[in-house]
């Protein structure tokens, strides 16, 4: 498995500046330098429907738009609809990664996270991309 083009561009969407940094952080680790940021679901979605983007990240609990509304608003939309997705969150319950999932996210991290769970779900969910 390996991981996307290193000049892919991608959306880091979380309400926690924190948690912004160390993802981005990890990515540049990976050798990703393509990265923007949000920090709610509003925002990112403005970006996303203004600018082009590879690969998105989000938070599920954020205000003014949850990351599940933000993914079932890029489901919805036919240029976006394809955009891969990648959920990183706190909700650990089976439910909840049920509804991520059926709402369009290709792959889903709780917190903590390690760098090395980080990278293996992003390859998987670009290996299967490129099935």
């Amino acid at each position: 498995m390996a991981l996307p083009d290193k000049n892919i561009r991608i959306l880091v969407v979380d309400d926690a500046p924190m948690i912004r940094r160390i993802l981005k952080n990890l990515l540049k680790e990976m050798g990703f330098s393509n990265i923007d940021e949000a920090e709610d679901g509003m925002v990112a979605l403005q970006k996303l429907r203004s600018q082009k983007y590879d690969f998105v990240i989000t938070d599920w609990n954020m205000p003014n738009l949850t990351g599940i509304e933000l993914v079932q608003e890029i489901r919805k939309d036919p240029n976006l609809k394809s955009l891969p997705i990648m959920m990183v969150t706190a909700e650990a319950k089976k439910e909840n990664i049920i509804l991520a999932l059926k709402s369009g996210v290709n792959n889903y991290i709780v917190k903590p996270f390690t760098p090395e769970n980080v990278k293996a779900k992003i390859e998987a969910i670009f290996s299967a991309k490129k099935k």
